[in-house]
């Protein structure tokens, strides 16, 4: 296997999880916001498995894509809690 390739992934695999990790530790002021996110401007993988990397969303408001937004703000922009 071609040396650069295969250090590519890893690199890849790393660098999502250190995302993943970042929104789990996360800022206790944010929470995941299902439904408002637009086309292309979703945080991260989708909860359907649709997709598995933030900026691929297709639509608008699509409910298992998401956002981190203030705690307390989810509801009152239209969004759920849970995909």
């Amino acid at each position: 296997m071609n040396k650069k390739l295969v250090i590519a992934a890893l690199a890849g695999i790393m660098a999502s999880s250190l995302t993943t990790a970042t929104y789990a530790a996360g800022d206790a002021n944010k929470e995941k916001c299902y439904g408002i996110a637009k086309a292309g401007k979703n945080e991260c993988k989708a909860a359907d498995g649709s997709h598995s990397c933030a900026g691929q969303a297709t639509k608008d408001n699509d409910p298992n894509d998401w956002m981190m937004v203030n705690k307390g703000e989810c509801t009152k922009m239209g969004g759920m809690l849970k995909s």
